[in-house]
This record gives structure tokens, C-alpha cells and sequence, in this order.
């Protein structure tokens, strides 16, 4: 039986970059070991990121992040195409803008919905395919967008992030798409909210990011 975690609880940043790092040192301190699909981790449960002013170009991250995954979490949510690595999974975008190849733009509809009524609180998408998502779901399943205040304001639901390895590739992704989406609005952008159920870090990459904090 998994123990125990510490949560909810809420970790405010004022960039990508800190989030981070910040769910990152918090993971090392306080999280409990697990374990998922087999691989040992340290885990937090339950916790949500505030992002202020969440910046696609931050430069923690490219200071610190590794080139080649940040290009593959790219490529995940800018590329048609299945992902051999997630069991041929169709890729974010794919899910974003062709959503179970249907041709429906969710991002398109998100702008529209939005454009119209700018009081919405409904303008909810989801990435989960679930009459073909019957193996792999996707870590991230739910992005909703809203204008409290007239900025645009994205609130994001993962079941489990690698905050390791790839969860600032997430970040830097879902920030770009909440940086479209507003610059076709003509509106500042706002927070972003990212709740996650299971924020870990696996034991490959303990020592790899206990040298990244060490340098902070």
C-alpha cells in the first residue's frame, strides 16, 4: 500500500522556472516513496501550482532543462502523430486540434466560445479519448480557460506529473498555448492553475535534480 503523502496544498510561483523548482525541492523534502508502473519515485499528492506570470521563454528552465525533452514535449503538442514511446498514443496536439480525428479544434473552440462571452466559465476541454484511451491516459486530461478580470486564466488537472524529467516541458507548453490563445483574444495573460494529483520524481532523478537545486 502506497504511504501516506502530505496534501492538498498549494505551491505559488511567479514563473515556470520557480514553479519548478519549488514542487521539485518540495518533492524531495516531503514526498513518500511509491512507485508507478514498476519505476520507485518520491511522491507528493494533491498539489496545485499558481503560476503568475507563467512565461513560455523562462529562463530557469532553459538554463536547466534538458534540450532534448523539452523538444519532444514540443513536438507531443505541435505534431499529428501517435507516440511510440506512450504505446502510439495519439500526441497532444492531436488531441487539441483533431480531437479523436474528428476535426474538431478544441483550442479553436476555446477562442470562439470565449470571444463571444467573455463571462464564460465553461469554456472546458479535455485531451482523454475514451473510447480509444483504453491503455495509455493522458497525464494531462482537463485544461479550462477563463477572463476573471479580463486576463486570460488557464486551470489545468493532471493525474501524474514527472517533475523530474518532463513536467517543465508541460509547463512550458500549456503556458504557450495560454499565450496563443490570449494574444488572438487581445487580453493579458493571467495565472496559471495546475492541479496534480501525483507530483513525483523518479529515483533516477533524484541526484540529477538535488544538483539542479543545489545550484539555486
Amino acid at each position: 500500500m502506497m504511504e501516506k503523502t502530505r496534501g492538498p496544498q498549494t505551491i505559488p510561483a511567479a514563473t515556470l522556472g520557480e514553479a519548478w523548482l519549488s514542487i521539485a525541492q518540495r518533492i524531495l523534502e516531503d514526498g513518500a516513496p511509491g512507485s508507478y508502473d514498476g519505476l520507485p519515485m518520491l511522491e507528493l499528492a494533491h498539489v496545485t501550482l499558481d503560476i503568475a506570470t507563467p512565461d513560455p521563454d523562462d529562463v530557469l528552465i532553459a538554463s536547466y532543462a534538458d534540450p532534448e525533452r523539452l523538444a519532444w514535449m514540443r513536438a507531443n503538442f505541435t505534431e499529428y502523430a501517435r507516440l511510440p514511446a506512450l504505446g502510439n498514443a495519439d500526441s497532444y496536439a492531436t488531441r487539441l486540434y483533431d480531437y479523436a480525428h474528428s476535426g474538431r479544434d478544441q483550442i479553436a473552440w476555446v477562442i470562439e466560445r470565449l470571444r463571444h462571452n467573455p463571462e464564460a466559465r465553461s469554456a472546458t476541454i479535455t485531451t482523454f479519448q475514451p473510447l480509444t484511451d483504453t491503455s495509455y491516459i493522458p497525464c494531462i486530461s482537463l485544461l479550462d480557460f477563463w477572463l476573471p478580470d479580463g486576463a486570460l486564466e488557464q486551470v489545468v488537472y493532471a493525474h501524474s506529473i514527472d517533475f523530474g524529467t518532463k513536467g517543465y516541458g508541460n509547463l512550458v507548453e500549456l503556458a504557450a498555448i495560454q499565450q496563443r490563445i490570449a494574444a488572438v483574444l487581445d487580453v493579458p495573460v493571467g495565472r496559471l492553475i495546475m492541479t496534480i494529483k501525483s507530483a513525483h520524481i523518479y529515483a533516477t532523478e533524484r541526484d540529477l535534480m538535488a544538483t539542479i537545486l543545489a545550484a539555486q
